[in-house]
Parts: structure tokens; sequence; C-alpha cells
């Protein structure tokens, strides 16, 4: 096993990876921006490093001080979490060739995966269900509209090397669309550095569901259920939760194949997600993106699975064998996750400040993943995250009575929050029934 491990992050994740790391006998390293020295993660952490300013590109991005930081506190291994450099292929490639353990996918994976229109035609290829759309960038306007007429509005304009639900609108008709590839051209081009454009079917009412994969040291894949995804703001998700309400058994096996094929396409290893879009009316799916690190939204596959997903991506990057039996893999009951941000429970606009209060809530089938203490202040310099309150019962009904009293349970003060729109969707009906799609929270608002 790994023997010491340099976390390339900050807040919630940065502590959660640490956890994993003293639970198995690893020195765990902090690197932190001057705006987090005072963050729980930083203290937990065996050692700590300070990589530069609150601007994450002087900190959390700059790759020259987290591997000197590797260098000084003798890492042996570098774990990248999600966002900032997770999914940056050079950076992967400059760890491994700094001599350093890169816990997560290999860099082609994440080359290949990065590019949804490269990523969408490696998929077809591989059998993968996939929307119609353009299999190369639409190179300018003309060529958007010519795709347009021939795949049918309404359209999903997409930013080829976006991600996070960023760069994407929707066209219901020619003079949309104009508008809206002019806006994501000019959006991936200062974001992304790449104004690739990709032209996809749009389905105005769409569930999104994904499937965690587990590409092992043997180079077997295998998949760990899906997760629901459809609770989002802004394209961005606020809620998850394990097994699907939407997934039948035989549409489960469906999806998990496809997931599976979707990581053997690319030689995957290490932990990964597979996201598609599923048309309730025909139970026909899509695939969307695959995510090449571990997700936000790990957790409610861990207590479904009984795994703990950051011990086997060490254990993969070590080249040993899991902890559980690949062909024994079973779900257990039901989770859901609430992603608790410093934004109006309204709008969902940042509204980071001074935290006064923070009480987490406890009690069966209750976990909280936070970056957050009292006394802290949540600074506008990164997302608003704040934790993550993930409930668990042998039911999803269950697990909804125990998020409702988990929400009502947590004391926060100081930054704005949306614990007031987890008390509201929890007794939302369309929620309580299962059969909600990506339009929930617009109908709510």
């Amino acid at each position: 096993m790994i023997e010491s491990l340099l976390v390339a992050n900050r807040g919630e994740i940065a502590r959660r990876i640490i956890r994993t790391a003293k639970r198995l006998g690893i020195r765990a390293i902090a690197v932190h921006s001057e705006a987090d020295a005072g963050l729980p993660f930083v203290t937990e952490a065996d050692e700590a490093v300070c990589v530069g300013p609150a601007n994450p590109a002087q900190s959390y991005r700059n790759v020259e001080a987290i591997l000197a930081a590797a260098k000084s506190t003798g890492a042996q291994a570098i774990h990248p979490g999600y966002g900032f450099l997770s999914e940056n292929a050079d950076f992967a490639r400059t760890v491994e060739a700094s001599g350093l353990i890169w816990v997560g996918p290999r860099a082609d994976a994440i080359t290949a995966m990065g590019d949804k229109i490269n990523a969408r035609n490696l998929m077809a290829a591989a059998g993968v269900p996939v929307a119609p759309g353009t299999t190369d960038p639409a190179a300018d306007l003309d060529a958007a509209v010519a795709a347009a007429a021939e795949i049918g509005y309404p359209v999903m304009v997409k930013a080829a090397a976006g991600g996070g639900g960023m760069g994407m609108g929707v066209a219901t008709d020619e003079t949309a669309l104009r508008t809206e590839y002019d806006k994501v051209r000019s959006f991936a081009e200062r974001m992304f550095g790449d104004g690739s454009v990709l032209i996809e079917r749009y389905f105005p009412r769409v569930r999104h569901v994904e499937v965690q994969i587990l590409g092992l040291a043997d180079g077997r894949v295998v998949a760990l259920g899906e997760r629901e995804c459809s609770v989002q703001r802004r394209n961005q998700k606020l809620v998850e939760e394990s097994p699907s309400p939407a997934v039948s058994p035989e549409l489960r096996e469906r999806f998990l194949a496809a997931a599976v094929r979707a990581g053997e396409a690319v030689g995957y290893r290490n932990a990964g997600t597979v996201e598609c879009l599923l048309d309730p009316a025909t139970n026909e799916f899509f695939f969307l993106e695959m995510n090449t690190r571990l997700q936000v939204e790990h957790p409610v596959t861990e207590l479904v699975y009984g795994v703990d997903l950051v011990e086997e991506q060490l254990r993969v990057a070590a080249g040993l064998a899991p902890t559980f039996d690949p062909d024994a893999l079973a779900p257990r009951g039901h989770a859901i996750e609430l992603r608790i941000n410093a934004e109006d429970p309204k709008r969902f606009l940042p509204g980071p400040g001074a935290i006064k209060t923070w009480v987490e809530p406890t009690g069966e089938g209750v976990r909280v993943d936070s970056g957050y203490i009292e006394g802290n202040t949540v600074t506008p310099f990164y997302d608003s995250l704040m934790a993550k309150l993930i409930v668990s019962g042998a039911t999803r009904a269950e697990a909804i009575e125990r998020a409702k009293a988990a929400v009502a349970a947590f004391e926060l003060a100081g930054p704005k929050n949306n614990l007031p729109f987890f008390a509201e969707l929890l007794e939302n009906e369309e929620f309580l029934s299962g059969d909600y799609d990506t339009g929930i929270v617009s109908r709510m608002r």
C-alpha cells in the first residue's frame, strides 16, 4: 500500500480523502492556499504546505508548487480529488514522470474522455448508446444550423471541452441557435481555451442517471450501481440518490453493461463515472459524458455497496486487489445526498461569509462530509459547497424521513445556505413519488 499521500485539493473532499488515508495508516499531506490556512483539512493532515494565494491558478492549479510540495514532504502519491487538476491529463503525466503514483485513471483515458465529441464517437464505436448529434465540431454557425436541421429541434449546444454543467445552452429554433452558438463558443474559448462546439438532441423531459465504475488493477472494469442526479440547478446537481427510483432491474442491467463497455473501450483504471440521460417515456438512455475522477456524490454508492471508494482508488493505484469480490457486488438499502451550499435557497446565488453556528446532525443512517467548522469563513474564491449531508435507510421512504430530520437538525448560521430548499424538496410530492426529472427545481421555483 502507498505510505504517503499528498491531497491536491481542498475543503470537504480533501478532508474526506485524508480521513481514509489516516485510517489506512498512510501519512496524509495537505496543500492549501493562504485563504484556506484555517480550514479543518489543513489541521487534520499529518503535514501541510501552503502553495500560494487564494487565486486557484496560483495555488490549487499551480502544478509546479504542488509538485514542489510533494518533493519537499516525501510524498509517494498524489490524489487530485475532484475539480481543479483532477481531469488534467498533462498533470497526470507530469506526476508520473516525476516518479510519483497518480491516484486516478491513465492520462490517455482522461484525454480521450475530456473532449465530448471524441468521447461520443468512442462510445458509439463501443456499442454504448449516444444521442443524435454531431460527430465533428460545428466549425461555424452555418455548420451548426445545418446540423440542427438534420438532428431536429430542440438541440443542446455544448462546449466540447466543457464539464460540470458549464458551457451549455438550449436552442428551440434557428434564431435561438444563432444566439446560443456564439454564446457557448465564446464561453468555451474563455473558460477552456477550446471553442469547439457540439450540437446534440435536447430532451425536454429527461432524467440524469450515472453509473459508478472502477477499473481494477488486474484490468477488469466493474460497475457499482447507478445514481439518480436529476435534482439540478443550472445543469449542476443538488441531490443524488442510489438506487435510482426510475431504474427497473432490467434497465439497470443494461445501464451497468453499457458503463462497463464504456470503461473497457478506453482501458479504464481507477474510479470514474459514466453519465447518461434517460428518457422516462421510452426507457431509452444515452451516453452524456465520462467523468475521469471521483465524483462529489460518491458517498451514496459507498453506503449502498458498503465500500470505501477512496480506499479502492488507493488500492488500484498501488496495484492491489479490491477489498470486495467483484463477482458478488450487491446493493443494500437506499442512500440520498444533499449538497449544502453557501447560496440563497431561492435563486441559488452564492452567499459566502463567516460561519457563526455550525452543528451537524447525527443519528442512525446520517453521515456528514463537511469542509468547514464553526468559526471558519466561506470565501468567495472557490465553489460554494460547504458540506454533503448523506442519509441512508433500508428503503427510500426511510432514507427520506431521516433526511427530513437531519435537515431540520442541521444548525447553520452566517453564510446563506440552501437548507430551506431541501426542507421544501423533501415535502414535494413529485420528488416523493420518485417520478421526477431535471426540470423539478424550475417547477418548484
